[in-house]
C-alpha cells in the first residue's frame, strides 16, 4: 500500500517535519491569571508531539492584547521560562513547535485589560459578542480607536514577543491575522473605518498588518514565520464587504515577503466548510510558500487534498484535543475518541491530559486491518 504524503516528511524552512499533520492553536484557558503556563501545558503538548508541527495556543503579546481569562502570554520573564519547559518537552519527543502571536484588539473587556481600560481597535465599533472573563461571559464594550502614533508601540510589542519566543525555544512563530482579532480588524472594513492612511483602500487597510509582519520577519527570518488568515469567517462579529480582492492582495503581499507558510481557515463556521462564492483555498495560487488548510478536515479529505497537491499541510483542531496520538490514528485509520466540550476551557487536567493514546495492541490491530 502506497503511503499518503500526509504521513511523509516535509521541510518547513529549516525545520524538518516528520509528517504534514499540524496541531492547530487551541485556546484551552489553563494558564495562571498572570498568563504563565504550568506543568499541565508541558504534559499536554508533550503528549501531542508526534504532530509534524504543533502551533501553540494563541499567546498574548502584551497585557493589552489579552481577551480571554487564563490565556498565556509571552511578554514576561516568567512566561518565557514556563514556555521553555514546554518546548524542551516537545523537542525531547522529536517534535517541532511554533508560537502563535496574538493581540485580540476589540475582542476583549475592561475586566481583562490593565487598569480596567477599554480594549483598543482600528475604529470605535462595538462587536456583537461576549468576552470570556474570570467572572463569566460579559458583553463586549465599544473599544477605543487607536491613535496613529500608538501603532509603532504595538509593532514593538510584536517584536518583543517574537524575541521572547526565540528565548523560549520555539522553532518559529505564527502571526495571528485571523478570527476577528486586531490584525484582521485592520484588514476588514467591518471594523476599520479609519480616514487616515491606515483605513479606506485595501492598500491602506493592509498597512498595519504588513508592518507587523515585516517587523517579526526581521527577528526570525521569513523561513521561520507563518501567518494565519480567515477570509470568509465571521468570527467575533467581523466581516468585510468584499473579501476576495482584499485577501488576494494581502496574500500576494505576504508571498513577496517569503513567509514559510500560509495558514488558511477555509470555511465560515465549524459546521459548514464554505457557503461562499469565494473559495478561500484558491489563495494557494497566490502564495509561493507552503499552504496549510484548516476547517473541518477529516482523514479522507486531508489525504485527498495533500495527495492532489492542493495543500502542503493540514491543520487539525478539536481532534487533537481528544486524540493525543492523532497522527498514528489517522495513519492506520483507527477510530477517533470523542471530545468533551464541557472541559474545553478552564479547569485542570480533566479533559486536558486524560485522553488516552491507543495501546500497542490496539495500534497493531488497526494497522493490520488497514
Amino acid at each position: 500500500m502506497v503511503q499518503s504524503k500526509l504521513f511523509q516528511p516535509v521541510d518547513l524552512g529549516p525545520a524538518k517535519l516528520a509528517n504534514r499533520v499540524v496541531m492547530a492553536p487551541l485556546t484551552r484557558s489553563r494558564a495562571s491569571e498572570a498568563g504563565v503556563p504550568n506543568d499541565l501545558h508541558v504534559e499536554y503538548y508533550r503528549q501531542r508531539a508526534s504532530a509534524g508541527l504543533i502551533i501553540a495556543e494563541a499567546t498574548n503579546i502584551s497585557p493589552e492584547g489579552r481577551g480571554y481569562a487564563w490565556t498565556p502570554g509571552i511578554f514576561s520573564d516568567a512566561q518565557v521560562a514556563a514556555w521553555r519547559k514546554v518546548t524542551d518537552a516537545v523537542h525531547a519527543e522529536g517534535g517541532k513547535m511554533f508560537l502563535q502571536l496574538w493581540h485580540v484588539g476589540r475582542v476583549s473587556h475592561p475586566d481583562l485589560q490593565p487598569g480596567g481600560a477599554l480594549p483598543v481597535a482600528p475604529s470605535a465599533i462595538k462587536p456583537q459578542m461576549q468576552a470570556f472573563t474570570a467572572n463569566g461571559l460579559k458583553d463586549a464594550e465599544t473599544p477605543r480607536a487607536l491613535d496613529r502614533d500608538e501603532l509603532p508601540r504595538i509593532v514593538a510589542d510584536y517584536v518583543k514577543a517574537a524575541e521572547n519566543a526565540k528565548v523560549a525555544g520555539f522553532d518559529g512563530v505564527e502571526i495571528h491575522s485571523a478570527n476577528g482579532y486586531l490584525l484582521d480588524q485592520f484588514l476588514r472594513d467591518g471594523a476599520n473605518q479609519r480616514t487616515d492612511d491606515y483605513g479606506g483602500s485595501i492598500e491602506n487597510r493592509m498597512r498595519f498588518p504588513l508592518e507587523v509582519v515585516d517587523a517579526v520577519v526581521k527577528v526570525w527570518g521569513a523561513d521561520r514565520v507563518g501567518i494565519r488568515i480567515s477570509p470568509v469567517s465571521p468570527a467575533n462579529d467581523l466581516r468585510d464587504s468584499d473579501p476576495e480582492p482584499l485577501f488576494t492582495r494581502y496574500v500576494e503581499e505576504l508571498s513577496k515577503r517569503k513567509l514559510v507558510y500560509l495558514h488558511v481557515i477555509e470555511g465560515a463556521t465549524r459546521t459548514e466548510r464554505d457557503p461562499h462564492a469565494f473559495k478561500a483555498w484558491t489563495l494557494k495560487d497566490h502564495f509561493d510558500g507552503l499552504y496549510m488548510g484548516n476547517n473541518r478536515y477529516d482523514r479522507d479529505l486531508a489525504i485527498e487534498r495533500i495527495d492532489a497537491d492542493e495543500a502542503d499541510l493540514i491543520c487539525f483542531g478539536r481532534p487533537f484535543i481528544s486524540n493525543p496520538d492523532l497522527v498514528a490514528r489517522l495513519e492506520i485509520d483507527a477510530p477517533l475518541a470523542e471530545w468533551d466540550e464541557a472541559t474545553f476551557y478552564g479547569g485542570a487536567g480533566e479533559g486536558y491530559l486524560d485522553y488516552p493514546a491507543l495501546s500497542a495492541e490496539e495500534r497493531a490491530r488497526y494497522a493490520k486491518a488497514a
